[in-house]
């Protein structure tokens, strides 16, 4: 168990700045400890005087600018006072290559965090409708989501079993009952959950008001979960003269998940079975009508178009590609104790360079595929305009500083940043005369009253900056990035930041 985490050595060397006054620090190799500590030890923490805020005060308003900028700052959103016109109107949604069908209508996960799931099923969905000739299909989101929630309480409970020889009150158990289960999830997760039950047509299985407003049957499962906790612990702490433990606990956890999947049941209605046929009627481009009989497991393995290139083998066999300056690139990368389905596949990310993900995801667009990406949406970004971009927020004219100060593996350090959502890429727009990527274009999941008709452009900047992930098919991978797959991963703990789920 723990971590395996690659070690950042350096020195801070002081350097003091005569443009902001500030101290900057050089990082080459670790200063000793012990003096670090000496200063700590030896400084008197120093207070704010009423005198000195006074002054800065009195300073920052003496600048007009800076009278200008209080009127207009405190009476709006900052983000919004401060959005760049130049930068929205760069970011077009213009592309050279552009998959030939993206997949539509473009989706709603509304107050929910079940952007993967919205994400993977629209990978997904392009080869049935191209198969089934559709002008507009969904999956089902809510038939894995019901699902996910279920396996989740499972693997939770078993690792709260597994952990139960630890203090309650130490950092991974605490880690562990912090959020029990999240509505976000990884790549492998995905894979896990259509391997086991397969897919369903939205129309079959649709959204109730509880999986797209998930945060009361959220709070509900918590507090249960929490409770079992507690009770295996005591369970497993027993006199084994007077419980046979491997007995009481495989028929309490029994009790625990039949609990669990009521409440899930009542909540999200019951789903169908991953192995009993359905029957799924619906009308195609041309107005015929049809009818499919197949049942879940079959459907998602039958994922396939002459048009279209991507089937069920094509997914079983797509990875992770991971940008973490934190390690190095070519590293496999893993985190302990995440996942959903006990004896699924585990959390495997291929760590690589900017680069190496970008040209994997411009060639799986050049050859059809939408990609399916995570990053950290919130940052430098606009969910009206649908633009995401480092120019959009110009933070530097209303407050004179600038956040992007720390480079990106700082910010995953200091918990800056982490991937927080899901989306897909279908096209890119390459420069012709340096063959360099210019900005992306990105089908979200927040409906169409944001963006453009629910579509939105990505610089090439912020991708480096705040994607984190993309999901590739492995023989769009050279040789040297395939044979990552073979080594022994670095394993991360529970609370890394690459343990986010999207």
């Amino acid at each position: 168990m723990g971590a395996s985490q690659s070690k950042i050595p350096f020195e801070e060397k002081a350097v003091v700045s005569t443009d902001d006054e500030y101290v900057h620090v050089e990082n080459e190799f670790t200063a000793e400890k012990g003096a670090i500590t000496n200063i700590t030890k030896s400084r008197k923490p120093e207070g704010l005087s009423f005198d000195t805020v006074s002054k800065w005060e009195s300073t920052l308003l003496e600048d007009p600018k800076n009278r200008l900028a209080l009127s207009a700052l405190s009476a709006a959103n900052p983000r919004d006072v401060l959005l760049s016109r130049a930068a929205k109107i760069a970011e077009q949604q213009v592309f050279n290559v552009k998959i030939p069908f993206e997949g539509s209508p473009i989706t709603n996960q509304r107050q929910s965090g079940r952007c993967w799931l919205f994400a993977s099923t629209n990978v997904f969905r392009v080869a049935l409708m191209q198969k089934y000739n559709l002008d507009q299909f969904e999956l089902s989101q809510a038939y894995l989501f019901f699902w996910d929630k279920l396996e989740k309480s499972n693997w939770f409970l078993e690792q709260i079993i597994s952990t139960a020889d630890q203090d309650l009150d130490s950092r991974l158990v605490q880690r562990l009952l912090h959020e029990p289960l999240s509505d976000g999830g990884q790549w492998d997760m995905v894979y896990n959950l259509v391997h086991k039950y397969g897919l369903v047509p939205q129309t079959l299985y649709p959204d109730s008001f509880n999986a797209s407003s998930s945060s009361v049957i959220n709070s509900i499962i918590f507090t249960k979960l929490r409770e079992y906790a507690l009770v295996l612990r005591k369970l497993l702490s027993s006199d084994p003269a007077t419980v046979t433990p491997q007995q009481a606990l495989s028929s309490t956890k029994a009790k625990m998940m039949k609990e669990i999947h009521a409440i899930l049941t009542l909540t999200l209605g019951p789903p169908p079975s991953a192995t009993e046929e359905f029957t799924w009627s619906f009308v195609d481009r041309t107005g015929k009508a049809r009818t499919v009989r197949s049942t879940p497991k079959a459907f998602a393995q039958d994922i396939y178009s002459s048009q279209y290139r991507i089937t069920s083998s094509t997914i079983s066999r797509m990875v992770s590609l991971v940008h973490d300056p934190r390690h190095s690139p070519l590293t496999l990368m893993t985190v302990d104790r995440l996942g959903n389905v006990v004896g699924g596949r585990n959390i495997t990310y291929i760590n690589v360079d900017m680069a190496t993900l970008k040209s994997a995801c411009v060639s799986m667009l050049k050859a059809g595929f939408p990609v399916f990406f995570g990053s950290d949406v919130g940052k430098f970004s606009d969910r009206v305009a649908g633009v995401m971009d480092l120019d959009l927020i110009d933070y530097e004219l209303g407050f004179n500083v600038s956040l992007l100060g720390a480079d990106k593996a700082s910010r995953l350090r200091t918990g800056e940043s982490l991937m927080t959502h899901a989306m897909v890429l279908t096209a890119v727009h390459v420069d012709e005369e340096t063959n360099k990527t210019v900005r992306w274009r990105v089908q979200n999941s927040w409906g169409t009253g944001v963006g453009e008709e629910g579509w939105f452009v990505m610089s090439d900047g912020w991708m480096d900056e705040f994607v984190y992930q993309a999901v590739v098919d492995v023989n769009f991978l050279a040789k040297e990035v395939k044979n990552v797959l073979g080594q022994e991963p670095v394993v991360l703990p529970l609370w890394d930041p690459m343990g986010s789920l999207a």
